[in-house]
């Protein structure tokens, strides 16, 4: 299957033709196609950078008159130009960072853990907690990884190793001893110990909050790790094209927040703080207070997080229906619902975007429920609010993004038939459960912005282009029809691409200033190595990104090109 792009291919109109400026342009990128993602979808030609903006936007011929003779002039050769790419969900500033952690993503096998987790020990003898991410549920039973794994390797220091999911914790027996954790301590609030079943001793794994029992053995992250981290993921952004992210979360006086305000940055954040159900609604005032604060050119706090629920994979996320394994349970709602609708009102009358965690058709439904209590309270008003993963989801539910006005933040990464699937999903939801996952089309059908992320690390690498292309697949391996998920869901590639830029910049009040390639807009742009719409979707995501703009400056341009 190719596409192809619109009859209006070429589309020279008021909106794409600009007066010509007196001054001539920094840049000038011609003999392309420029996909715009503007209201039409036009295309064209050529761009013209002056500053941090784009000057033109039209037919070669018309932008000869911004090039002098220090013009930096770009034949594109037929390849295409995008606007650059957005992230709606994303942990930027815990970026793994090889010093500081033990890097788990990638590796599948529990001998691939302990090697990870021997070598970093040998090369770091004298660091007092060893902390690492990435494992996958996939390789381990219900109950998560035990601490005797662990133990067989480290047993003299805490070792505490965040899944890659990052929704549950594996720890040793030291982690344990150190935080008084035994059989007889209870599961806190929203958090589960899994524990064994014959002694009832704690096993290892410790989900949701119950991580947070075991989280004060480690030293806070400095703002120093924290800057690390954010030029990590700066460089790997760059190379992908992406260039403007949301922050998932920070916390009231993160050192996250000041490593923002303190860094070189060259990708344009927007971050929610997080607020959670033991916290008060008497502390709305510091978060209004926090907000003012990191009111940055490149970094603005904009947003309140929530966790309405779990995870599938730790039996944590809220369902309408039980659990196909546990037909007694149907997960964890996480929060008291009047307490729910209360916050989400408190922190819509003060003007914060509320996005919300939501994985169940349970926490969903809850979820949605307090939106509308909020414009019962408040009053409509565009307020942008918004649910992320949105793993099942009632069609009735879909229905009320659109009418409620709530962008849907989906990430299309994950929209295969894979090991989670097998070994996880199907078992604990039953078949025809799992098979509903991940509406992607629906909410398009149902008048919805979405606005796509990948939810970085859980998602490394992070290409919006292997996005874009699960997206219309519904699979990660196009040869093997059993591993599509769902293929009604599938949308199509200017759905895709439009999720990935104009409808992320309008998930962030951003529309007016980028998203799209418009004349007067922010010159953040994208050089793929072929036309996404000339090419078949498997191919999508082999694409290469050969140069990345960002506010008119190249910050990443592929060696040859």
């Amino acid at each position: 299957m190719t596409y192809r792009l619109p009859i209006l291919a070429l589309v020279v109109c008021a909106a794409c033709q600009a007066e010509p400026e007196q001054h001539p342009a920094d840049w000038v990128l011609r003999n392309g196609v420029v996909y715009t993602v503007d209201a039409e979808r036009s295309s064209a030609e050529a761009v013209a950078i002056s500053g941090d903006r784009i000057a033109y936007v039209g037919d070669d011929g018309g932008v000869e008159v911004f090039i002098g003779p220090e013009t930096q002039v770009i034949d594109l050769d037929g390849k295409m130009l995008l606007p650059g790419f957005f992230d709606a969900h994303s942990h930027p500033a815990h970026a793994p960072v090889d010093s500081l952690s033990v890097r788990l993503y990638g590796l599948t096998s529990l001998e691939g853990y302990l090697d990870a987790l021997r070598e970093y020990a040998s090369a770091y003898p004298d660091r007092p907690v060893i902390q690492g991410a990435g494992w996958s549920n996939t390789l381990f039973p219900p109950s998560g990884p035990r601490r005797q794994d662990l133990d067989r390797v480290v047993s003299d220091r805490p070792v505490m190793f965040s899944s890659e999911d990052g929704h549950s914790s594996w720890v040793n027996s030291k982690a344990l001893e150190l935080a008084g954790i035994t059989k007889d301590t209870p599961d806190p609030p929203g958090g589960i110990i899994e524990r064994d079943p014959d002694t009832g001793e704690p096993s290892g794994t410790l989900r949701e909050s119950a991580a947070g029992l075991v989280a004060g053995l480690a030293a806070p992250a400095t703002v120093e790790e924290r800057l690390l981290a954010l030029e990590a993921f700066q460089e790997m952004a760059a190379r992908d094209g992406v260039t403007t992210v949301r922050d998932a979360y920070v916390r009231l006086d993160d050192v996250a927040s000041e490593a923002y305000a303190r860094a070189d940055l060259t990708v344009r954040f927007r971050a929610n703080l997080l607020f959670g159900p033991e916290d008060s609604l008497d502390s709305v005032g510091r978060y209004v207070e926090e907000r003012a604060k990191y009111q940055l050119p490149r970094f603005t706090i904009d947003g309140i997080k929530l966790f309405i629920d779990g995870v599938v994979e730790g039996e944590t996320a809220y369902l309408l229906e039980p659990y196909a394994h546990r037909p007694d349970y149907r997960g964890e709602l996480l929060w008291d619902t009047d307490f729910l609708n209360e916050t989400v009102a408190a922190f819509d009358e003060a003007s914060f975007i509320v996005h919300a965690h939501a994985i169940g058709d349970g926490g969903v439904r809850v979820v949605l429920d307090a939106f509308a209590h909020a414009r019962d309270v408040n009053g409509e008003r565009d307020a942008r609010h918004q649910v992320t993963h949105i793993q099942l989801v009632a069609p009735e539910d879909i229905r009320r993004f659109g009418e409620l006005d709530i962008v849907a933040v989906p990430q299309p990464f994950w929209f295969t038939k894979g090991a989670y699937y097998e070994n996880l999903e199907k078992p604990f939801l039953g078949e025809a459960r799992a098979d509903k996952e991940y509406p992607m089309q629906s909410f398009f059908d149902a008048g919805a912005v979405v606005a796509s992320a990948s939810d970085f690390p859980v998602t490394i690498p992070f290409s919006p282009l292997t996005g874009i292309e699960h997206g219309v697949l519904r699979t990660d391996d196009p040869g093997d029809p059993a591993l599509t998920l769902g293929a009604e869901e599938s949308a199509s590639l200017e759905d895709m691409i439009a999720s990935f830029t104009i409808h992320g910049a309008f998930a962030s009040f951003l529309e007016n200033e980028t998203g799209s390639i418009e004349t007067g807009k922010l010159a953040d742009l994208v050089v793929l190595e072929s036309n996404l719409f000339d090419i078949p979707p498997e191919n999508i995501s082999e694409t290469r990104v050969l140069m990345t703009f960002f506010e008119g400056e190249p910050v990443f341009r592929a060696e040859g090109f």
